[in-house]
């Protein structure tokens, strides 16, 4: 019988469900759009689904969805075959 593993969770924030659409901008060294689904919000971050691949882990992107837009980091990244998950640290909000 195998142990049971425990994952600590990271997570400092309570995140709830969000949808609706995301686009991210970045230089690469040309601009690049990336749109995709709202997964999740909470106070400070985000996490969406796309198909950009070579959306990278400390990437500085500008954001915008339905709850808020401005400036974020990309924090992680998970590649399902051709479906990508990113989550977001928000550095600067607009207000």
């Amino acid at each position: 019988m195998m142990p049971r593993v425990q994952i600590k969770e990271k997570r400092q924030e309570e995140r709830r469900r969000a949808n609706g659409f995301v686009r991210v901008t970045f230089f690469d060294p040309q601009q690049v759009d990336v749109t995709g689904r709202l997964i999740d919000v909470s106070q400070r971050g985000f996490r969406m689904e796309h198909q950009c691949a070579s959306l990278s882990t400390g990437q500085v992107v500008e954001f915008s969805h339905a709850e808020a837009s401005g400036r974020a980091r990309v924090m992680w990244k998970r590649i399902m075959g051709e479906r990508v998950e990113s989550g977001f640290l928000v550095l600067q909000p607009e207000g």
